[in-house]
This record gives C-alpha cells, structure tokens and sequence, in this order.
C-alpha cells in the first residue's frame, strides 16, 4: 500500500463519507485542484495523486512500456482505489484524465459511483471519417517537436491558450509554472499518448454514470466533441458552462463546483429512488 501511496504521492483531505477522487490533466499535477478543494472537503473525503511523471510523483516508477498507453495511468488509478480499499468512488478527471478514469471505471466498474469529466476528449485529431478533434496531425506534431526543443516555450505558448486569459493572468502563470516543473521527457511521452490516442470505440463499453463539463468555448477541446461524448456514453449527461477555456476548475472553481454538487446530488436522490 505504502509504496502505490509514496508512488502517486497520494493526499487524503476531507470529512466525508463518499469519496472523490481527482485525477489531473496532461502537464498539470495536483495543486491544480486547489480552487476546489475547499469547496468540497466538508462534504466529501477527497483523494489527490499525481501521475507517474508529473508533480512530486517517484519519477524513478516511470517507464514508457508502461505508459505509452493510457491504460498505464489507469491501472494506477486502480491500484490507489484498492490500495485504500476505496467504495462507490466518484471519479473527477480533468482532460486526458477523463479518459484514464473511463478506462478504469470499464474494467472495474463496481469501484465507481460516478464519472466527472472536465473538458474531456476521446481523440483529439480530426479525423477523415468527419470527426472534428480539433487538431490536425501537423499541428501536433509542431507541438510536440516544441516540447522537445523548447520545454519553456511550450509552456509559455500553451498557458494562455489553455486558460482563454488575455491578457496574461495569474491564473495563467500558475498554470504556466506546472507546466514548467514537469519532467520534459515525460511530459513530452504523455503529450504524444494524449494527443495520438483514439478511445472512440470504448465510449460504449462505460455503464457507470457520467457528467460531461464541456466549456462553451475551449480551444484544445470543441464543443463537438462534448456532444459526440454525450451520444455515445449511454448513462450520461452534458453540461456546458457558458466560459471560455480548458480549465474550468482553475478559471471558474464556484461554477465548477456548484455544477459538479448539482449532478452528484441528482444521482443521490436517483440511487435513493431506486432502493
């Protein structure tokens, strides 16, 4: 248990009984959830962690034979829930997160209570069969040649973007700094695991309730994809929030939350319906 727990770099907050567990996006780690935390741990016991290679994770867990897949992130998430021996969990993933917890919630479903998705996508690339990811295969490629030349650049080009903040923000430095205090090599591995990653065809297999966050106005995720999730993912509901940008749980915590509560507070009253 100690070494999944040292692994992860594993925080528990919170008095609750049901448990939330947060799972970060692509470049980011745990501190990104700090604007909601406090809104949620009177409530709920809130488990945090970061991924192998991100945050103050143990970099020496990391090897691409693992995680050249998002199936390796998700057999982590899988390990914390067992090693903390974890019920009814609800899943909150921000972006490629999303995905991950997908995974874990299809191969062992009676973990998880429910999904969060915050700003998550199944592909990102557009696709000639008319799937509109929002990225042409060039333009990752750029992203990622960037990464590898210019780690600092990168960062510098993708906060504001990322946070819709104009002109530069707080917000936006802090976003810049995590992404910064990566591990290049790793975060340019999870990049291309991310943005090559096609798990359209798994969107029917996911039976555990789900909440899709969709931005109104995200340019690293299009709207599109928010419904294409929403028709394909059978127990599911969408919710868009009138914003701009791919961190809502940084840029908009309160509207993040109070949306979040609201579909949680619908599945309670729905699971009490039903015994």
């Amino acid at each position: 248990m100690s070494a999944i727990i040292e692994r992860n770099r594993v925080t528990i907050m919170g008095e609750g009984e049901k448990t939330i567990l947060l799972a970060h996006g692509l470049g980011c780690n745990q501190k990104m959830w700090k604007y909601i935390t406090p809104h949620l741990q009177q409530k709920y016991r809130l488990i945090l962690f970061d991924h192998v290679g991100s945050g103050e994770s143990d970099l020496s867990a990391y090897y691409s034979e693992k995680y050249q897949s998002l199936e390796g992130y998700a057999s982590d998430v899988l390990e914390i829930i067992e090693a903390l021996k974890l019920e009814d969990v609800i899943f909150v993933g921000h972006s490629i997160s999303a995905m991950i917890g997908m995974l874990a919630a299809i191969e062992k479903p009676q973990y998880f209570q429910s999904l969060v998705m915050i700003g998550p996508s199944p592909c990102y690339l557009n696709e000639p069969d008319g799937y509109q990811g929002g990225f042409d295969r060039q333009d990752i490629l750029e992203l990622l040649d960037m990464m590898e030349m210019n780690f600092t650049g990168w960062a510098s080009y993708m906060a504001p973007i990322g946070m819709a903040a104009e002109p530069v923000s707080d917000l936006t430095r802090h976003l810049e700094e995590a992404f910064v205090s990566s591990n290049p090599r790793i975060a340019r591995e999870f990049a291309e695991v991310t943005f090559f990653s096609d798990y359209r065809e798994q969107l029917p297999l996911l039976r555990v309730p789900t909440l899709i966050l969709q931005c109104a106005e995200d340019s690293i995720v299009p709207i599109e994809v928010g419904h294409y999730l929403h028709e394909h993912i059978e127990n599911s509901e969408l919710r868009v929030l009138p914003i701009k940008g791919h961190y809502p749980h940084i840029s908009h915590p309160i509207m993040t939350v109070q949306e979040t509560l609201s579909y949680l507070q619908q599945q309670e009253q729905s699971i009490k319906g039903e015994g």
